[in-house]
């Protein structure tokens, strides 16, 4: 882990408000993830899952958390399971956490050894009657390989057949989307290492490179800050690639007078941010990407203010595809007859801009939360409207990352990343 200690009582927080949903004598299992293969004996590298993250701050392999909040005996109430370091381990891999470093780096006081899992768990699962399984139920999950929280619930099912079986997943959605205050300042931080990349590419931005330049000068900037790299895999789009909505390539050269999407962000401690900008290749814009790219701006800065409590998700899109709309046709890519003859499933905005505007973002790019339920305080949504235009071969996107507040607009832990056309222009000079 390159990224500072956090402060435990984040996670002890997290598995008392987890706990306080569960039903009565019950527990609840969460496993890290694998170390997925690659071939032969190369692997990827190693990303905890976010929900034992979330609840421990344990970020190593072959860790299991167990709640159990009505347990009779006191001590497994919280228990964490940890591969069991050796020397041999050490010498090879590193140390992997010891008992009283896990206590300190998740406030968990009873933590056992791996091997001595199944005899811990016959003993608990006598004295509780529910089990919470933990299945991933995120509206954009589409998984083809078998978790290490899919086999264990296959383990779980085959050899406790009587219990009753309940969904960790409701509860998550619910907790990680409202954020605490520690969760917004490792998002504030992930931000900050963003706009670090992204000042250190407007001076390195010219004529002739390449898309996977401007990816390295990136990657550089975050890991001399601590983060592991990109939050998600990144987006360097020059010219017409900016109109493929998810181009990853980034293998074409930059040409005088086109723009380049930008859609990167660095993680901190396996927060994410997530940062658009569209600038351009030459260090300035012509009269027509700078009149298509304030637009964009104008819709993303009225978006941000319905970014309130109460917010109905749904009802906030069909808003912005007004506020959308209205630029398009002053852009005379859209006409009157193009919106009276549309297609209320598919505005006619969507011929420009095909994509949401907002996400829930944390621990995951596209975090926990459940849309139909209204937008509260401390829950952080990205704001990324675009305009992508194939037959003048640029695209605009542009995209903050903005805190719901109790009172008034919604935080923007991105107002310090340069957005304005004249700013973007003076620094690129």
């Amino acid at each position: 882990m390159k990224y500072n200690l956090i402060d435990s009582n984040l996670f002890v927080k997290n598995r008392k408000n987890f706990a306080k949903n569960m039903k009565s004598n019950s527990l609840a299992v969460f496993n890290s993830n694998d170390i997925y293969p690659i071939s032969a004996d190369s692997t990827m590298p190693f990303e905890q899952h976010r929900d034992i993250f979330y609840l421990s701050g344990v970020d190593q392999e072959e860790s299991i958390l167990v709640l159990f909040p009505d347990c009779p005996k006191e001590k497994h109430r919280e228990i964490l399971f940890l591969k069991e370091t050796n020397e041999h381990i050490a010498i090879w891999e590193g140390e992997k956490l010891t008992k009283e470093k896990a206590f300190e780096t998740s406030g968990v006081k009873t933590v056992y050894w791996l091997q001595d899992f199944e005899k811990i768990m016959f003993e608990i699962m006598t004295q509780c009657d529910t089990v919470y399984i933990n299945t991933n139920e995120h509206y954009r999950a589409s998984v083809e390989t078998e978790t290490r929280e899919d086999r264990f619930t296959k383990w779980l099912k085959g050899k406790y057949p009587a219990h009753s079986v309940a969904k960790s997943n409701p509860i998550l959605q619910r907790l990680r989307s409202v954020k605490d205050q520690i969760e917004l300042d490792l998002i504030q931080h992930a931000c900050n290492i963003t706009e670090k990349g992204f000042r250190r590419i407007l001076d390195f931005v010219k004529p002739n490179i390449w898309e996977y330049e401007i990816e390295a000068e990136f990657m550089h900037e975050f890991l001399r800050n601590r983060s592991k790299g990109f939050a998600y895999t990144p987006i360097v789009a020059s010219g017409n690639n900016a109109n493929v909505l998810h181009y990853i390539e980034n293998n074409q050269q930059c040409k005088a007078g086109d723009l380049i999407l930008l859609d990167v962000g660095a993680e901190y401690a396996n927060y994410s941010s997530d940062m658009t900008r569209t600038i351009p290749v030459s260090g300035q814009f012509t009269d027509r990407q700078k009149a298509v790219y304030n637009a964009v701006l104008r819709v993303k800065n009225e978006a941000t203010k319905m970014l309130v409590p109460g917010t109905d998700w749904a009802n906030y899109h069909v808003e912005v595809g007004k506020l959308m709309t209205s630029e398009l046709l002053d852009l005379k890519l859209l006409d009157k007859a193009d919106v009276q003859n549309e297609n209320p499933d598919w505005p006619a905005y969507k011929k420009y801009f095909m994509h949401g505007t907002s996400h829930h973002m944390g621990l995951d790019t596209h975090d926990y939360g459940i849309l139909t339920e209204p937008m509260q305080a401390n829950m952080v949504f990205t704001v990324e409207p675009g305009i992508y235009i194939p037959n003048e071969g640029f695209g605009i996107r542009l995209e903050d990352d903005v805190v719901i507040q109790d009172k008034g607009e919604p935080l923007n832990l991105m107002k310090n990343i340069p957005i304005e056309v004249e700013e973007i222009e003076e620094l690129m000079r």
